[in-house]
C-alpha cells in the first residue's frame, strides 16, 4: 500500500542479460563462440568470441582469445587477449592480460590489468559480416576451377 513509485526507466539503456549458457569447471573447449546471449565460463575457452550480450568469466574461468568482442564482459578470472566491448568490469579476482577499447570501464580494488585501455563513446563491435560479404566459413579457398 504504501510503494515507493519506481523510477521510470533510462531511454536507450537495455537490461542486463540473464546468463543462458554456462561452460563449467572441469571443461575445456577450444574453438568459436558466437551468438546472442549470456554465457558464464568457469572451464578452460581457447578461441575466438563474438557475442551479443553478457560474457562472465568466472572465478575459476580461464580464457584465451585474441580479440574477444561482446557488449557487456565481467571478468572475475583469467583473460589473455584484447578486449573490444560496450562495458567491461574486471573484479577483485579478475586478472585481464591485454588491450581493451570500451566506453564504460569499471574495477574493484585488487583487479589486475596489463595493457592499455582507451575509452570510447561508442564502440564498433562487428558481431556480424556487413551485408553483401561472405562470412569466414564460405570460403572458396581449396576449391578446383580448371576444366580438365
Amino acid at each position: 500500500m504504501f510503494r515507493k513509485p519506481s523510477p521510470p526507466p533510462a531511454a536507450g539503456i537495455t537490461p542486463t542479460e540473464r546468463i543462458t549458457s554456462v561452460l563449467g569447471p572441469g571443461l575445456t573447449w577450444t574453438g568459436s563462440l558466437r551468438g546472442s546471449g549470456g554465457v558464464r565460463i568457469e572451464g578452460i575457452f581457447e578461441g575466438e568470441i563474438h557475442l551479443r550480450g553478457l560474457l562472465v568469466i568466472g572465478e575459476s574461468g580461464r580464457v584465451t582469445c585474441e580479440a574477444l568482442r561482446a557488449n557487456t564482459v565481467v571478468v572475475a578470472g583469467t583473460l589473455y587477449g584484447n578486449v573490444i566491448a560496450e562495458k567491461l568490469e574486471i573484479r577483485s579476482t579478475g586478472r585481464v592480460w591485454g588491450d581493451v577499447t570500451v566506453v564504460t570501464f569499471t574495477t574493484e580494488e585488487g583487479a589486475f590489468l596489463r595493457g592499455q585501455v582507451r575509452m570510447e563513446e561508442k564502440v564498433d563491435l562487428q558481431l556480424e559480416p556487413p551485408e553483401g560479404q561472405p562470412t569466414p566459413d564460405k570460403s572458396t579457398e581449396g576449391t578446383d576451377n580448371s576444366s580438365a
